[in-house]
């Protein structure tokens, strides 16, 4: 009996692989915040050579509390934008308010980006990112206290050695008496402080 011919084997047709896309860079805005002292008022080197749709800058001190600028960057940003901070000590003043204002945000899918510290933090992070948040926000806390320190150490060096003058005064002899007068007279003092180029506070330090 003869042997059966080779059974014929169909090639099995296999659907066609399909890549799927990487993910596209970020849709939303690219924001800036910069904060900048009374005694540095440069905000442009913060941070120099980078484009943003939108910049908030508030000048004051670390003590002010009052950041208007910052209060309306919260208003403003939204689902898929990317804020981007020279440092953390710019966006808060310690380290429970940039844990606060950092999980806030990346709570509302907004990627927080820090230049000096090269981190990026994100809704997703992971646990070592968060370790990494509260070292460098103690780092910076920690770096801010010693500056502080060595100024009050510097200026009671220079008190001993008697050439610490203290701050220049704002008005001299003949404004502060004008002030003074204009005061007396019921002039109010938001108008004085703007004639005269210093706050309210600084109105009432010069007043009997």
């Amino acid at each position: 009996m003869p042997d059966p011919a080779p059974r014929k084997t169909r090639a099995r047709k296999t659907a066609p692989v399909t890549a799927t896309p990487a993910p596209g860079p970020t849709t939303g805005q690219h924001v800036a915040y910069i904060r900048v002292s009374s005694g540095d008022q440069n905000t442009a080197r913060q941070l120099e050579g980078l484009h943003f749709d939108r910049t908030f800058t508030d000048k004051a001190s670390g003590k002010n509390t009052s950041r208007p600028a910052f209060t309306e960057m919260l208003q403003f940003l939204r689902h898929g934008d990317t804020l981007t901070v020279h440092s953390m000590d710019r966006l808060a003043r310690n380290l429970g308010d940039l844990r606060t204002v950092v999980l806030n945000l990346t709570g509302r899918g907004i990627e927080v980006r820090f230049v000096k510290e090269n981190l990026v933090f994100k809704g997703d992070d992971s646990a070592m990112s968060m370790l990494l948040l509260n070292v460098m926000g103690a780092f910076a806390e920690f770096e801010r206290s010693l500056i502080r320190e060595r100024q009050r150490e510097g200026i009671a060096l220079a008190k001993e050695a008697g050439v610490y003058k203290g701050r220049k005064p704002s008005l001299n002899a003949a404004q502060v008496e004008d002030l003074r007068r204009r005061a007396a007279a019921g002039e109010a003092k938001a108008k004085l402080a703007r004639d005269f180029g210093i706050s309210r506070e600084t109105v009432y330090t010069y007043l009997p």
